[in-house]
């Protein structure tokens, strides 16, 4: 199998998550369709550069989370979470939406590389050592914006009235 088709299976096995993954950037359901083609496209075009077949996902990731973040930087049109509609804001049993509104407001407001650590963190539950990979930054750097990302946040939505 040559590494296009390797590239083809791999999206089409992770197409939910590589979703998620834009989404959680751009919380808007079409910027994230268009950043998974870009990213796709740019993978495609590239796929010679890859060196190493056993890298292919990680470096579809490192290429999904720059075209996330250049999309960010590029975009005009911020979408703010009191506007989405009802049905996109996950259930859980233990957060109403008003705290969830709260808790991804203030994710959204981390620096680019925090929201990563964050994203695929909590949002994929990926070990830290395979952030690492992803990111191309050591271990005990994901550990450091891990642990700053977490008291941003804890700072940010200290001041709301919930009980945690």
């Amino acid at each position: 199998m040559n590494a296009e088709q390797e590239l083809i299976r791999l999206v089409e096995r992770n197409k939910e998550k590589y979703y998620r993954i834009a989404f959680a950037y751009v919380k808007n359901k079409d910027d994230a369709l268009d950043i998974i083609h870009d990213t796709i496209v740019k993978a495609l075009q590239k796929i010679d550069s890859l060196r190493k077949k056993e890298y292919l996902e990680t470096w579809f990731y490192r290429i999904l989370i720059n075209e996330s973040i250049s999309n960010i930087r590029k975009s005009t049109n911020i979408v703010y979470f009191d506007e989405l509609p009802e049905y996109q804001i996950p259930a859980a049993e233990d957060l109403d939406k008003e705290q969830y509104l709260t808790l991804y407001s203030a994710i959204d407001k981390l620096p680019p590389k925090l929201k990563t650590i964050v994203i695929l963190r909590f949002f994929e539950d990926m070990k830290l050592d395979e952030i690492a990979e992803i990111t191309s930054t050591k271990l005990s750097t994901v550990k450091a914006r891990l642990y700053k990302a977490l008291k941003l946040l804890q700072m940010e939505i200290k001041d709301t009235d919930y009980d945690y």
